[in-house]
């Protein structure tokens, strides 16, 4: 649980996973993408702060990992969307790269192959899902079958309806096994995307993240904010809720993912498994050798 603002100076003050939850009633449009939601720090002071709680990130991951070995079942998932250029990279790079790589199991899902796409859409999905102990991350994932696949009309109103009710089956019965969901929209503007997409463009060392594609999609840019509407509303449940972060800065949406993950690890609670062997009497035969 967060402390107050009194309690840790400049820093969060609100408790992320309830200012930035998409509950009953959210609208897309009512989010200012600028915004810094329970934060009335700066940059300098984001940093600082995603500095410090990298330690405390990696402590708990560790404990999740070793706590596996104990026979734990427990283990979380990150579900990464968004906009292009939003900011996914970033949050792989700055937060999940801080933890230790035996412990996070990373999918970054592309187009589906001719093989995948003779299988329902979750069948891909599901090799992917974390092993108990691990943080799984998914830079997009199932979602783009009801997001690109509704903007596009590449499915009607009754498959898109069947696949919402799926997805929510689907992580019901990931909690079930012991998965803690942390399912993140970052939320940027158009223009904060332009921005983004042209400063890739005047620097060659990223003409490699761009492609023209990028610039299609630009263009149904209303109905991707319509499409993820309806599934904020359709899968944004009590128990694996989204969370809508404002990304046009960077820092800020670093520091939300963060915190969103150091309070699912808290809550679960790791523990360091108890030697199967005898201490004092290992303790002494390493001693003698």
């Amino acid at each position: 649980m967060m402390k107050t603002k009194q309690q840790r100076g400049v820093d969060f003050y609100l408790d992320p996973g309830e200012t930035l939850r998409a509950g009953p009633g959210f609208r897309l449009d009512a989010v200012d993408p600028e915004s810094t939601p329970g934060y009335d720090g700066r940059k300098a002071d984001g940093a600082r702060h995603l500095d410090r709680q990298d330690a405390r990130l990696d402590d708990l991951q560790e404990r999740l990992f070793a706590a596996s070995k104990g026979g734990s079942d427990q283990r979380v998932l990150l579900v990464l969307q968004a906009m292009d250029t939003a900011g996914k990279g970033g949050i792989v790079s700055h937060v999940v790269g801080t933890m230790d790589p035996q412990g996070v199991h990373l999918k970054a899902f592309k187009a589906p192959t001719d093989q995948e796409k003779a299988h329902d859409f979750l069948w891909r999905i599901e090799k992917e899902v974390p092993e108990a102990g691990m943080v799984g991350v998914f830079d997009r994932s199932h979602y783009e079958d009801v997001l690109i696949h509704r903007v596009h009309g590449w499915a009607d109103e009754a498959e898109l309806e069947r696949r919402y009710a799926a997805i929510n089956d689907f992580e019901s019965r990931l909690m079930e096994q012991g998965t803690t969901l942390v399912k993140v929209m970052l939320h940027i503007s158009k223009d904060e995307q332009k921005d983004r997409l042209l400063a890739r463009l005047h620097d060659p060392a990223k003409h490699w993240k761009y492609t023209t594609n990028d610039l299609a999609e630009r263009g149904f840019w209303d109905d991707y904010q319509a499409a993820f509407q309806i599934m904020l509303e359709k899968t944004s449940t009590a128990a694996a809720p989204w969370h809508v972060i404002p990304a046009n800065r960077k820092w800020y949406a670093r520091i939300a993912v963060q915190q969103l993950l150091i309070d699912a690890l808290e809550r679960i609670g790791p523990q360091w498994p108890a030697a199967d062997f005898d201490v004092d009497e290992q303790i002494a035969a390493v001693s003698a050798s």
